[in-house]
């Protein structure tokens, strides 16, 4: 959730809870789990300590019966985009951002901003913590290059973007960028020729350029609806989908909107806005780039006020073109967080934070349908990405 908040429990703490004997195979989704923040019945935050937060690797080869195949004790956030965590496009790391910890203050818990990235190693077995990176405070959102090489991850409370090599799993940060305050997730074309990060309280979206292992922000931004969020692209670069919360990070029982941006030739600009329901944040983009997919919180934390919905949902967005149509909306479960197609487009993960499970949504053609079977996780997700293969 975009609030500001959190920061990370002791080093010491982290490590492997569970992993099946077995090598881990692709395609799998990387899902982290944050317990530390609920809400009560009257839509109050409750703060919980640090140390029960976790990682896991989700099998997903049998996509309406997944696994969970390995759980590490990391800390990760649900304030913020559930884009905090990505897989190398190789298969062989995860980075996941811890964005918030909580704190005692003379007996209160607190929640205030974290500097750390987690460097999962995915081909050792089990799948284990390969190092601890320290970036600007409030790490956010995330993305790697299209080739592995690199990787950019938002520090939210700074304003800024830091910009690493990776090496195996040897990750180093090269370059700091300054965006602008509230920068929340970043996200490299396919092409890998640019990147996209949405500056949330200013209501723009930047483009960043890419050249080798170089990054540069040229001040080139374009609007979107209120407070954009979230940012996908479409698989030939050719479009870019912002999902624009609205309300500063919260429900406030108006409609929202998706904002279209034709990325082609020399002036990018934004071509349309599609109505979505109230306080969009998961996002997703299909691998066939026919579809995409905005998760809609409506209030489904928060039964006291009017406009509370017992659920949250999911509009399917049709891409013709540089047409994009709301097709269908569909009711998921409690607090719909992340979204992840699986890599061969078929099939719809929607992780349900209060639910502390996934609705699992069925894709054929442009048709979606709900099969019915929830996946149970090992606490609340609050982000999740899919492999690329």
């Amino acid at each position: 959730m975009p609030s500001p908040m959190l920061r990370h429990a002791a080093v010491g703490a982290l490590g492997i809870l569970l992993f099946a004997n077995t090598a881990l195979a692709a395609p799998y989704m990387i899902v982290g789990n944050d317990e530390k923040v609920l809400w009560d019945d009257q839509g109050k935050t409750i703060v919980s300590p640090t140390g029960k937060d976790t990682v896991q690797i989700i099998d997903v080869a049998k996509p309406e019966a997944p696994k969970i195949v390995a759980t590490l004790q990391l800390e990760n956030s649900i304030v913020g985009p559930p884009t905090n965590l990505a897989i190398s496009p190789d298969n062989s790391i995860a980075l996941v951002a811890d964005s918030m910890t909580v704190v005692d203050d003379n007996g209160t818990r607190k929640m205030v901003p974290t500097d750390k990235l987690w460097v999962i190693d995915l081909k050792a077995n089990p799948p284990k913590l390969a190092q601890t990176v320290t970036l600007g405070k409030q790490p956010s959102g995330l993305s790697f290059s299209p080739d592995g090489h690199m990787a950019m991850v938002c520090n939210r409370a700074d304003g800024t973007i830091s910009v690493l090599k990776i090496a195996g799993t040897q990750v180093t940060v090269t370059d700091t960028i300054q965006v602008g305050p509230g920068v929340s997730t970043v996200e490299f074309t396919p092409d890998g020729k640019h990147a996209l990060t949405v500056k949330s309280p200013d209501n723009r979206v930047a483009m960043l350029d890419v050249s080798a292992d170089k990054v540069t922000y040229n001040k080139f931004d374009l609007p979107t609806y209120m407070f954009p969020y979230n940012v996908v692209v479409t698989p030939d670069s050719k479009l870019a989908i912002t999902a624009d919360n609205g309300f500063g990070g919260s429900a406030d029982g108006n409609l929202d909107a998706i904002s279209v941006v034709d990325l082609q030739g020399p002036h990018p600009h934004v071509i349309g806005h599609v109505t979505v329901p109230d306080a969009p944040e998961g996002l997703a983009m299909s691998p066939k780039g026919n579809l995409a997919v905005v998760a809609s919180v409506q209030a489904s934390n928060n039964p006291p006020v009017w406009f509370y919905h017992k659920n949250g949902n999911v509009t399917i967005l049709r891409i013709d073109g540089d047409k994009v149509t709301a097709i269908k909306t569909m009711d998921v479960g409690r607090v719909p967080e992340a979204v992840a197609f699986t890599p061969d487009g078929r099939y719809i993960y929607v992780g349900n934070f209060t639910d502390q499970d996934f609705s699992i949504l069925k894709v054929n053609g442009t048709n979606v349908v709900d099969t019915g079977k929830r996946f149970k996780v090992g606490g609340h997700p609050a982000s999740a990405r899919m492999s690329s293969h």
